[in-house]
């Protein structure tokens, strides 16, 4: 799929054929690169609805998301790491949180760099048009002092509820990822207690700016399908 995964298609049985069409029963198991120790779920066993309007129909079930979420979570790519250099949005200083945290302002104007990480396998659920994809994770806030060391202000655990929009094109599974609903809650702070809330709309922002961008542009290279 990238550096990162690996998709086994291999058949799971016999091709069964039958007069007016052919099941092909496929694995669909999404490993992280070069490790293939078989993930914490177990298949359910579904069908295709009987229809004939087409060739050709192709069906995914939870558990090829499931193992996905699996692999990309093994492989690390849900760890993000933002700064200065990499914000294209936003000018991301010590200046922007001091004003909010006065406590911050001691290290006003350096530089501030995010680092977010997912703290559980992301959980993917099969809805009508989309999928659902609830994200647990962390937000470390540092800043960037003048000898580029890092002193860490603060840190965040962040909830996510998200969904991506899946099509099919040019042989590729593809999708489309929305922010739904995020929620902060201060985990630790070396700056002294204050209302997450006063941030909320800069995070929010900057993840809606930076981290969707960005899944959305590897959600748009796609999954290669059989």
């Amino acid at each position: 799929i990238d550096d990162l995964t690996e998709v086994d298609y291999s058949l799971n049985s016999l091709p069964a054929v039958f007069r007016p069409f052919i099941d092909l029963d496929l694995k669909g198991i999404v490993y992280p690169t070069g490790n293939y120790t078989g993930p914490p779920y177990v298949a359910a066993p579904f069908t295709i609805p009987d229809q004939s309007d087409s060739m050709l129909y192709l069906a995914f079930s939870e558990y090829f998301f499931q193992t996905s979420s699996f692999a990309y979570y093994t492989a690390g790519a849900f760890n993000i790491t933002i700064t200065e250099e990499t914000c294209s949005y936003f000018n991301m200083s010590t200046e922007i949180f001091g004003s909010i945290i006065p406590e911050v302002a001691e290290y006003s104007p350096y530089p501030v760099m995010l680092q977010l990480m997912a703290t559980e396998i992301p959980i993917i659920s099969l809805e009508q048009d989309s999928l659902t994809v609830e994200i647990q994770g962390s937000m470390e806030v540092f800043a960037v002092l003048p000898d580029s060391t890092t002193q860490s202000l603060f840190t965040m655990n962040i909830a996510a509820n998200t969904s991506i929009a899946p099509n099919i094109f040019d042989q590729k599974l593809m999708g489309s990822l929305c922010l739904n609903r995020l929620q902060f809650s201060l985990a630790h702070s070396n700056v002294g207690f204050f209302e997450i809330s006063l941030l909320e709309n800069i995070l929010s922002y900057i993840l809606q700016t930076e981290v969707i961008p960005s899944a959305n542009a590897k959600l748009s290279k796609g999954f290669p399908l059989p």
